[in-house]
């Protein structure tokens, strides 16, 4: 092939079965590994969910995961690109009432076109079937783009196994091959010494099997005060909120005794109490805790600050009712949300020690600049 000409870019699409089984993970981690071994890297996700609002004008249109893996991996404009459309209610109302008749489709093809990188990560749907409205399902990605299906799942438990069985029935030889995230440790012999070669055996390739990672499951303070619309009622010195994370939520509404018992059992948690109940505030305060958030009036005992400040723990208040903030802080710990340098840097270390970079290069047909 004459120099100037450029090879064809190989395209490799990031399925999963449901939302919050890891894609934007994997697909930052295998990035910065292939980066490293001297490949070229092409990164696009057309269907978004998530539009990020606090960054320059120059990218307040792309999807806020988007945004970040492109601002991680440092990609030129020319190994990107924005979302086509987001899945969110105004798109797909006008997608119904024949307002939008665009063709998706062709749109997907001229995403790509003139797209820089040798090996073009796009990420798909959270699941099998999104997309398909608009002509844009894992299938129909796969098949315009000519790109195998790299397929992210979630343990859960064995019948994980079910999930892959039925997506290689719907998929095909377009499964290039499976990831498993987030195997207890209790369940990892048996997925690994059963699952996986019983997979192999039916020809689906398994290319990494992840151990749970509490990290990956956590969320920043910071990421709570901005979900919550929460104001802080004590910081302490010192305290980088991006890098305080909670792992799990815990509810104070009992007696004293019986709190501190219940809050011994947990570790770097966040505990949602009311404002009123100083004597929760502070058992809380004697174990691993590492936000307090209050209920109620916004209001805050001079033994409360002064405990939260001598052990760094931020406090915050929220003017939603306990039900509310709850169910927003869950549905925070259940995604793994990459815009925390912490999980970036958990997340590649997990990678690299789980993942199978060479023989997913062998199957694509690539052959890296720089050995690993």
């Amino acid at each position: 092939m004459p120099k100037d000409i450029k090879p064809k870019a190989k395209h490799l699409l990031i399925g999963s079965t449901r939302a919050g089984s890891g894609k934007s993970s994997t697909v930052l981690g295998l990035a910065k590994h292939l980066q490293e071994r001297g490949i070229q890297i092409g990164y696009g996700k057309p269907l978004g969910t998530f539009v990020t609002k606090d960054l320059p004008e120059s990218v307040q249109t792309l999807e806020a995961d988007v945004a970040f893996i492109t601002q991680t991996l440092n990609l030129p404009p020319a190994c990107s690109r924005p979302t086509l459309l987001n899945l969110d209610k105004p798109t797909i109302l006008g997608r119904l009432l024949g307002k939008d008749t665009k063709d998706y489709r062709a749109e997907l093809s001229q995403y790509n076109q003139n797209l820089d990188g040798e090996l073009i990560l796009v990420e798909a749907p959270a699941n099998t079937a999104e997309g398909a409205l608009f002509g844009l399902s894992l299938h129909e990605m796969s098949d315009l783009l000519d790109a195998p299906i790299l397929l992210v799942m979630r343990f859960g438990s064995l019948l994980v196994i079910d999930h892959v069985l039925a997506a290689k029935q719907r998929l095909g030889d377009r499964l290039l091959g499976v990831v498993i995230n987030g195997i207890p440790e209790d369940q990892r012999e048996n997925a690994i010494e059963v699952m996986q070669p019983y997979l192999e055996s039916l020809g689906i390739p398994v290319l990494a099997m992840m151990p749970e990672n509490r990290i990956l499951r956590s969320v920043s303070v910071s990421e709570l005060i901005d979900q919550l619309g929460a104001t802080v009622l004590c910081r302490p010195e010192n305290i980088n909120f991006d890098s305080v994370m909670v792992e799990e939520l815990k509810i104070g509404a009992m007696d004293v005794n019986s709190a501190q018992i219940f809050f011994r059992k947990s570790y770097n948690k966040a505990v949602i109490t009311g404002s009123n109940r100083i004597d929760l505030q502070l058992a809380a305060l004697e174990t691993s805790t590492n936000c307090l958030i209050l209920t109620g009036p916004p209001m805050l005992s001079g033994d409360v600050s002064h405990r939260a400040n001598e052990l760094g723990v931020p406090v915050l208040a929220v003017n939603k009712d306990t039900l509310t903030t709850v169910e927003i802080i869950e549905a925070c710990l259940g995604q793994v949300r990459l815009h925390e340098g912490v999980k970036v840097e958990s997340i590649c270390a997990m990678m690299k020690e789980y993942f199978q970079f060479d023989r997913l290069l062998t199957i694509l047909g690539l052959e890296p600049v720089l050995s690993a």
